[in-house]
C-alpha cells in the first residue's frame, strides 16, 4: 500500500510541476532530532515537543509522517535560504 502511495503522489507532483523532496530516514532524524541515528520513541518525542502536544502522537505512522513533513520543511526553507545567499 505504501508503494501505491507513494506512486500516487509522485504522479500528482509530477501534474502539478513541482519536484518531490525524497527523504532518507537519517536525514529525518537529523532534522527532529539534531541526530540521525536517533531512535522511534526519541522522534515521536521530540515531534510532540515541537508542536507543543502533551504527548507522542500516535499511532506510531502519525508520528512518522508528522517527522517528515517537518523535516522536509525544514529542508525546504534551507534550500531557499542557500539560494538566496543567506
Amino acid at each position: 500500500m505504501v508503494w501505491q502511495a507513494r506512486g500516487v503522489i509522485l504522479l500528482f507532483a509530477a501534474q502539478m510541476g513541482l519536484e518531490p523532496y525524497e527523504i532518507k530516514p537519517s536525514e529525518v532524524k537529523l532534522a527532529v532530532c539534531g541526530y540521525g541515528a536517533a531512535e522511534k520513541g526519541q522522534v515521536q518525542g521530540m515531534v510532540a515537543n515541537l508542536l507543543g502536544l502533551e504527548r507522542n502522537p500516535t499511532p506510531d505512522d502519525a508520528a512518522d509522517a508528522l517527522a517528515v513533513a517537518i523535516a522536509g520543511l525544514s529542508m525546504s526553507s534551507f534550500d531557499r535560504n542557500i539560494l538566496k545567499g543567506y
